[in-house]
């Protein structure tokens, strides 16, 4: 393990008012630090949610989104109806009628979806059953290493991995084709060194399993910007 998931950053037009939608739909809590809000989990996921403000509207779709869980029919179509309560609103991403998810948008359109009950594939995972990822099956090899975490799923081009402790989300990656890039993202990865590294040890050992440097002005205050293996961007923060 060279670096742990410290958090997903999320950037957002009014953090204060998407935080809230999204607590709810994953049954956090929010916590108000230096202008962004964290929602903390109450369940195993380890890792949080960072709502940072930008003035950049969403201009096509998402890279990474949410895969909610639900225990019953009844359980996914009141999780639907209170998260279409709050803001949000169905949208078509390509998904078809005899699909059993439901693919809704947050209110400022970042795409999620309700899944419907009995999904082996996450059984045992909490309300965030996935963070569903674009990415090549390199991806989450490079992934897997990086974080420690072992390969629960690698089949063809998809794979996925989850926290060895088998607690929390699975984070997962669709194999090619990939979808096409619409500038900054809305939602990248934070993570730190592992207990006992040093940024520069923990830099080092992620720029020999394919991860390449990027200029500092492109990550979060106080954070060493890199890219991973498919050239997506995300943050180094210190110890």
């Amino acid at each position: 393990m060279t670096v742990r998931l410290v958090s997903l950053s999320f950037a957002s037009l009014h953090p204060d008012e998407l935080a809230p939608f999204w607590a709810h739909a994953l049954g956090s809590h929010a916590e108000s630090d230096s202008g962004d809000v964290v929602l903390v989990p109450d369940d195993g996921t380890g890792f949080h949610l960072i709502f940072t403000p930008t003035t950049v509207p969403k201009t096509g779709q998402n890279r990474i989104h949410f895969d909610l869980t639900t225990a019953s029919l009844d359980d996914q179509t009141n999780t639907v109806a209170s998260l279409l309560a709050r803001g949000g609103r169905h949208v078509d991403i390509g998904q078809t009628p005899d699909e059993d998810h439901v693919v809704l948008a947050d209110p400022e359109g970042n795409e999620l979806c309700v899944l419907a009950p009995g999904s082996n594939f996450l059984a045992g995972c909490p309300r965030l059953g996935a963070v569903n990822c674009d990415g090549t099956h390199e991806l989450g090899v490079f992934w897997s290493q990086a974080l420690g975490w072992p390969l629960v799923w690698d089949h063809g081009e998809e794979t996925a991995i989850q926290h060895p402790s088998g607690n929390g989300p699975k984070v997962t990656w669709s194999g090619t084709p990939l979808m096409p890039r619409w500038g900054h993202e809305r939602l990248h990865f934070h993570v730190e060194p592992s207990p006992g590294l040093t940024a520069e040890a923990a830099a080092e050992q992620l720029l020999a399993i394919g991860a390449r440097r990027l200029a500092d002005d492109a990550a979060c205050p106080g954070a060493h910007a890199f890219a991973d293996a498919d050239g997506n961007a995300y943050c180094l923060l210190a110890p």
